[in-house]
């Protein structure tokens, strides 16, 4: 055997606690939103981490170019380092979402040092952009019941997606991730990507040309593209009076 009754029981709950936690797909905390209920051709691209140059804004040429409209959860530590990246993106047509200030697993682990973390990156992003994001996707996926209640009474809503590719983030090779992605791809989905590395800078370019084809094909094959907020049918901005969470 290779686990022992220990090993297997260990096993079991920290699959149970990761399903309950950090899946994209679990409600058990409270409603999470990881698909639209589109059923027509229309699918939601969105990225994490960012910004991270040169790699967002090579994704930004190729949506330009394209003219399809994205969706972006930022970190707040990439925003101070290229702020104008950002503003890039919200003249360009997409949609500005929080992704925490630092981006720590440490932050994670206590309510009130994960509370200060989304705090801090919404208010940085309330600052650059004059209105504050209604999205929030939590670094990791991470979530609980208490925090997504937070969220909620200030008028913000937590957002879960599905991975183009689990391993995209170790940049495999354009193809497989861009094949995996298209393989996940169904009426109101929301497709994750990351153009940036927690709140480092880290290489996206395999990223960028998966995303190239990934995004023609389904060009070509009827597709078109939403931000989460327009998918989903709920605001992506509120007034700044709600810039601090409860």
């Amino acid at each position: 055997m290779i686990f022992g009754a220990g090993g297997a029981g260990l096993v079991a709950a920290s699959g149970l606690a990761y399903w309950i936690f950090m899946s994209p797909y679990s409600q058990l905390s409270g409603d999470f939103h990881y698909k639209g209920t589109e059923s027509e051709r229309v699918v939601a691209l969105t990225f994490d981490d960012g910004p991270n140059e040169p790699f967002t804004s090579q994704i930004a040429d190729l949506l330009h170019s394209r003219g399809v409209r994205a969706t972006f959860f930022q970190v707040g530590l990439c925003v101070e380092r290229n702020p104008e990246v950002t503003l890039r993106l919200i003249r360009e047509g997409h949609l500005i979402g929080g992704h925490s200030y630092t981006h720590r697993f440490r932050h994670l682990l206590r309510w009130s040092t994960q509370r200060e973390d989304i705090e801090q990156g919404q208010q940085r992003l309330t600052t650059l952009l004059g209105r504050q994001p209604a999205l929030f996707r939590p670094p990791w996926l991470f979530r609980h019941s208490s925090m997504l209640r937070t969220l909620r009474s200030q008028g913000i809503e937590p957002i879960s997606g599905e991975f183009a590719h689990i391993l995209e983030v170790f940049q495999p090779r354009p193809e497989r991730i861009a094949r995996r992605a298209l393989a996940k791809v169904r009426p109101g989905a929301i497709l994750i990507f990351h153009d940036g590395f927690n709140s480092r800078t880290g290489p996206r370019g395999r990223t960028v040309e998966a995303l190239k084809l990934v995004v023609d094909r389904l060009l070509s094959d009827g597709w078109s593209f939403a931000t989460v907020d327009e998918l989903l049918g709920i605001p992506g901005y509120h007034s700044l009076e709600k810039s601090e969470l409860d």
